[in-house]
């Protein structure tokens, strides 16, 4: 295991065995006496202020790590945290796939894995009400909202409208043709396609709302003694569909498989992409999309060693060895006979320049007819193994560790700024959690054709879900067990607004023109107006 791994894990390991929790003395309503804790309710919005009183003290977390009281200090841990929350992240991400890759679509794989991807924004929402008193805990609970609605509201808008953007190609009877750009930013004759299993994967995404609903319906019908029965119901149906669709993973497990295909080719085009960069050969498609003839017959000189016009098994062997997987052990004679079948259309047994140019970069790093329940051997399973289960341990620590330190910095930050902390975790703490997963989709979706396309998108409908019902299911249960008043109607609204509209786009149709981005990225600006208006000028919770 790498160095970085141990430090890592060293580190971490030093953080779980104390709690801290800054406290903020206030000036009372009369400017006379302080009581040290006491708070002003409904603060100035964007009050900054330059300096605070001596009274004001904050307490290191788990004894060591640094607190401090101005917003500059709150905001730069902020941005530490959050690149561990990134870390542990990334770790949790990477390790799923590579033990997704080693035991395949199954009971592990439908299960658990599902969750982990998750992890890390439900452990932010577990830690913002679970310590301090009820009030404290009613206080830093919207830290915990404000991460989950914000997670949703950027999957589906600035990171859907993106994959839209970066992975347009031309429309050619409402149908978009893989790896060909020629109409640049046409908002109607560009776009993306994607199969029937996105779709489904997109309604599966908008059922998932339903716990948002039950829990809204004491409000919606002005009833106050229902409420706490209400959020146990709502955390009954979402812990219920939370099962189910782990359970629907392991009996129909085509969203496991294409989780592993996702997995796979992402690593597999890093990997070649890589090792063209290294090889400064350049880019195998023009900017017209079509094929790029020299950098096609560089690289087949630089595959073809003896010179003899056509590429053997040994000489594509020897290609795909030298490119030197970083995550994966592919099995190179299962991927070496893959290649002679996609791209020897002669069947002699040689890869002759003529074959070898008429395939697309897409077909090089990926063959369109490739199943996604075809499920590639790796070789040496138990260290691969080993691996990912030391990145799910790493990335677990390093969650659990600092995702309070997070919590009470954005909790300061509101304090310091009367930002409320809502706003800073809808804007902020998903860039943390979830910046790994939008920037390897925005480059897969780059890829251009629909098999890429089809793949991301249900990746990200995928991620949704799993913040519906498993990082909603926390919440509830954190409500409930400590006897939280539940008043987030309008952050409510917002998720079903930007989920059914976007789950309505995506469940009923397979094509995306360009001019769809728009209504995605509008979206996400009028999420945070909305929250803004309803809760702090109409004062509707």
């Amino acid at each position: 295991m790498p160095s970085k791994y141990f430090l890592l894990l060293f580190f971490s390991l030093f953080c779980v065995s104390a709690h801290g929790r800054f406290i903020t003395g206030r000036p009372s309503p009369t400017d006379l006496v302080s009581d040290g804790i006491s708070a002003v309710k409904n603060p100035p919005y964007l009050l900054l202020k330059p300096q605070f009183s001596a009274e004001e003290s904050c307490e290191q977390t788990y004894g060591f790590l640094p607190c401090t009281t101005t917003a500059l200090g709150n905001l730069f841990l902020i941005i530490v945290y959050g690149y561990f929350m990134y870390l542990a992240a990334t770790y949790l991400s990477n390790g799923s796939e590579l033990l997704l890759e080693i035991l395949g679509p199954g009971i592990v794989g439908g299960l658990f894995l599902p969750m982990l991807g998750a992890l890390p924004d439900a452990m932010l929402i577990l830690v913002s009400g679970l310590s301090g008193t009820t009030d404290v805990a009613q206080s830093q609970v919207s830290v915990g909202m404000g991460l989950l609605a914000g997670s949703t509201v950027m999957l589906l808008t600035v990171i859907w409208g993106s994959c839209v953007v970066v992975g347009r190609s031309d429309l050619r009877d409402s149908v978009a043709v893989d790896g060909r750009l020629t109409k640049g930013i046409s908002l109607t004759e560009t776009g993306i396609s994607t199969d029937i299993w996105t779709c489904y994967a997109a309604r599966i995404m908008a059922i998932s709302v339903i716990p948002f609903i039950i829990v809204q319906l004491p409000q919606l019908l002005n009833s106050t003694s229902g409420r706490h029965l209400a959020v146990l119901i709502a955390f009954i149906v979402s812990l219920s569909m939370l099962i189910a669709y782990c359970l629907y993973q392991v009996f129909q497990p085509w969203i496991q498989r294409r989780r592993l295909a996702y997995a796979k080719h992402k690593h597999v085009i890093s990997g070649i992409l890589k090792h063209l960069k290294k090889s400064a050969l350049g880019k195998l498609l023009n900017d017209d999309g079509e094929p790029n003839t020299e950098v096609i017959r560089k690289l087949f000189g630089t595959i073809d060693e003896n010179g003899d016009g056509g590429l053997s098994p040994s000489e594509l062997k020897a290609f795909i060895i030298g490119i030197r997987f970083e995550e994966i052990d592919l099995d190179k004679d299962d991927a070496v006979t893959k290649v002679m079948a996609d791209f020897d259309t002669s069947r002699d047994s040689l890869v002759q320049e003529d074959e070898f140019q008429t395939k697309r970069e897409h077909d090089l790093l990926g063959s369109e007819e490739q199943s996604d329940e075809v499920v590639e051997g790796v070789e040496n399973p138990k260290k691969i193994t080993i691996k990912a289960v030391l990145m799910l341990l790493v990335g677990t620590i390093i969650a659990a560790a600092f995702a309070d330190p997070l919590v009470d910095a954005v909790d300061n930050f509101s304090d310091a700024t009367s930002i409320p902390s809502f706003f800073i975790s809808f804007i902020a703490l998903p860039l943390a959690t979830n910046s790994s997963e939008a920037v390897s989709a925005i480059i897969f979706a780059s890829r251009k054709n629909k098999r890429t396309s089809s793949l991301t998108f249900s990746e990200l409908y995928g991620a949704v879900t799993m913040n519906n019902v498993l990082c909603l299911s926390v919440f509830l249960a954190l409500v409930y067990v400590r006897g939280l008043t539940w008043d987030f109607s309008s952050e409510v609204l917002v998720i079903l607004i930007v989920c059914l509209v976007m789950g309505a786009f995506a469940s009923f149709r397979t094509t995306f023109p360009l001019w769809t981005c728009s209504v995605a990225y509008i979206l996400y600006p009028f999420s945070l107006a909305l929250v803004y208006v309803l809760d702090y000028v109409f004062g509707w919770s």
